[in-house]
């Protein structure tokens, strides 16, 4: 009876042996790298996400300059000191002549009558003072005239005048012998030489010369009044 207790008691001790060893062998198997887990897709996801692509628009190539907004506008560009001071010697010498650049009529010797019949009807033509004037627009020349259809006044407006500014005129000419106010404009008098008047008139909005005026004063006098 003692040897059938030792059998059994031996079986038990090899059965409790044989089941650690598959408990061993199960742990084993639970953590085998095979069956490890993997990335979760959700971040595999967030990583293989394309990013933006961020573009700059060309800057236009063909925008308009500056100063090709001012067409038809005031005129704001100047010319240099030097082609200034040629400039405006060359109108005191025409004004000695009673003359505007371009304009082969001159105040005093000229009449209006002669104008008229080489240029035409003027596009306006209206009393003033002792005078009458007559604008041609497209030749931006205006002739004043008394009744006997003596030219005494030739204004011009031509785009180059326009330029000028008043230190440009005293540097070149010296200061003005005469200074008016006719509203908001200014008027610059120099005198060419005892027959000629020469005018600057810069309104006070620009700073630049609107038109000049070659004057003859003695004939703007109305001397066929009465």
């Amino acid at each position: 009876m003692t040897v059938n207790i030792k059998k059994i008691a031996g079986l038990m001790i090899l059965a409790g042996m044989l089941g650690l060893t598959a408990c061993d062998s199960s742990n084993q198997n639970a953590a085998s790298p095979t069956t490890a887990p993997t990335v979760a897709p959700t971040e595999v996801a967030a990583t293989a996400q394309p990013q933006p692509e961020i573009t700059t628009s060309p800057a236009p190539t063909d925008a308009p300059a500056a100063t090709a907004a001012a067409t038809n506008g005031p005129n704001t560009a100047t010319a240099s000191p030097q082609a200034a001071a040629k400039q405006l010697k060359e109108l005191l010498e025409l004004a000695k002549q009673g003359k505007v650049p371009g304009v082969e009529y001159a105040a005093h010797n000229g009449l209006i009558d002669d104008v008229k019949a080489a240029w035409g009807e003027p596009d306006r033509e209206e009393a003033a003072g002792s005078g009458i004037y007559s604008t041609y627009t497209d030749k931006h020349v205006v002739f004043g005239f008394n009744k006997g259809s003596q030219i005494y006044d030739v204004r011009s407006s031509e785009a180059s005048l326009q330029q000028l500014t008043l230190k440009q005129i005293e540097g070149a000419l010296g200061k003005p012998h005469e200074i008016k106010e006719n509203g908001k404009d200014k008027i610059y008098t120099y005198e060419a030489n005892k027959q000629y008047q020469l005018k600057f008139i810069i309104p006070e909005s620009t700073g630049t010369v609107d038109h000049i005026s070659v004057f003859s004063e003695q004939d703007s006098i109305n001397n066929m009044a009465g």
